[in-house]
């Protein structure tokens, strides 16, 4: 596992009212830097967008903390997936997630770098994310809390040890 989290480059969306339509939005390339540098992060990695554990706990368990989290002296919560910029839009407006920024890691580059891309085969995903949360300060991982068992085609979908409660009870040691 990696000390700092991996330099790549997250493709996208922005609204962006000049465009007009129907569907205002356009590319824009965000870095790494752009993320992490010089802010204390905390992210949340899960395997895939309307998945049962991802959209039921997962996701709404950091919205509904993401208060509490921020008064913690964090900057802001990132929910990361290996899914494109279109299906991470809908799936948290479908959720009604206001506060979390959703993070597409389309190409799975971020979660490749961070060796937490597993193939997941057996479900029909291809590969995806491992089910983690992570706290970052400045492009170093200080805290991440990995769910056990990591492998390739994992019969089960552990969610023991990344919840918001985790995250929240380690910010307030």
């Amino acid at each position: 596992m990696t000390t700092t989290v991996p330099n790549v480059i997250f493709k996208t969306r922005v609204r962006d009212e000049s465009i007009g339509g129907d569907n205002p939005f356009r590319w824009q390339d965000v870095s790494t830097d752009d993320i992490f540098k010089g802010k204390k992060i905390v992210v949340l990695a899960l395997p895939g967008a309307y998945t049962p554990t991802c959209s039921s706990t997962h996701l709404p368990g950091f919205e509904a903390k993401y208060a509490e989290i921020i008064a913690q002296g964090v900057d802001e919560v990132y929910c990361l997936s290996v899914n494109d910029a279109f299906t991470m839009f809908q799936w948290g407006k479908h959720l009604g997630i206001k506060n979390v920024k959703m993070l597409p890691d389309g190409n799975g580059d971020f979660t490749r770098g961070m060796g937490m891309l597993v193939k997941k085969e057996n479900v029909g995903f291809g590969y995806r994310s491992w089910r983690y949360a992570m706290l970052v300060d400045d492009g170093a991982i200080v805290k991440l809390f990995s769910e056990p068992g990591i492998a390739d085609n994992y019969p089960e979908d552990p969610f023991t040890v990344s919840s918001a409660e985790t995250m929240l009870a380690y910010l307030q040691q």
